[in-house]
């Protein structure tokens, strides 16, 4: 009977019926990929997308973060109609890029148009992360370039949102020349004398970064985005020295002057009301 008393008892895991899984609906919960912290999707949408925990910025949608930028009922899209072609009839392009556009409702990594923000009337674009990494393609350079001419024909300051992997390479030089095409439609905005505002996300890398994401006359990071052309190893590996830890984040390029602020994403679209309203009040009394 003692040794009954003091047998080991065998632990069994508890696997959940079929039917609790379907009560705990997908998605409902959300892991910070930084501290771990593990809470109600609803809460982090309630905080932007920030995690009460630890101060991360997870990534937003091109529709979330319009809807966060700008005035309510406010955007008039453009250029809705441009699709991706295969150029190159590179192996699996076309449906890789059907199915990021079923799984976004988006046609492209860009959404361009006009709005107001804080009643200032601005060209918008904003890069989304979920298609092809917001690779830039073709179509990616040129609605960026025809926002900012839009921009520059209409005397309305650009604000440009980047959250890019680099150059699409399954359009190869073809997605390198929109380095190019957008940096020139910039320089037209600059010779007109139209405000560029570059605010850039986690992650802006590559041909982004190298290009028409750096030109704003003023640029801004959200905390701790990850910005820069080539990735660390292989500048260790080029430079044969060992990179500070911060290397290629928003903070160590505020340091280093590249970036004129770093704003946290509660405090992001005063931000950029408070420049509109300077840029405005500028041009009426140089008018």
């Amino acid at each position: 009977m003692l040794k009954d008393l003091f047998k080991k008892q065998k632990k069994y895991a508890t696997i959940p019926s079929e039917q609790a899984k379907r009560e705990i609906p997908e998605g409902i919960m959300q892991k910070c990929p930084r501290c771990g912290t593990i809470g109600f999707s609803k809460e982090l949408e309630k905080n932007l997308k920030v995690c009460k925990s630890c101060g991360y910025h997870f990534s937003l949608s091109a529709p979330e973060r319009i809807q966060l930028t700008v005035d309510e009922g406010r955007f008039f899209e453009y250029d809705k109609d441009l699709l991706s072609e295969d150029p190159l009839s590179f192996p699996n392009y076309p449906e890789k890029v059907k199915r990021d556009m079923e799984k976004t409702e988006l046609n492209e990594a860009v959404v361009t148009g006009e709005g107001t923000v804080g009643g200032y009337p601005s060209v918008v674009g904003v890069m989304d992360s979920r298609f092809r990494m917001g690779s830039m393609g073709s179509v990616v350079g040129e609605k960026i370039a025809r926002a900012a001419e839009r921009a520059a024909t209409k005397k309305y300051p650009l604000i440009l949102f980047s959250a890019s992997g680099g150059a699409r390479m399954q359009e190869g030089v073809l997605s390198l020349m929109q380095m190019a095409k957008t940096s020139a439609a910039l320089e037209r905005l600059h010779r007109e004398k139209v405000l560029f505002i570059s605010v850039l996300t986690n992650p802006t890398t590559g041909g982004v970064s190298a290009s028409f994401s750096s030109l704003g006359d003023i640029n801004i990071a959200e905390p701790e985005a990850l910005i820069g052309f080539a990735g660390r190893r292989v500048i260790e590996q080029t430079v044969r020295q060992k990179l500070p830890e911060d290397f290629q984040t928003a903070e160590f390029l505020l340091k280093h002057g590249q970036l004129d602020q770093v704003v946290h994403r509660s405090e992001l679209r005063d931000t950029l009301i408070q420049l509109l309203d300077l840029h405005w009040s500028g041009r009426e009394n140089h008018e």
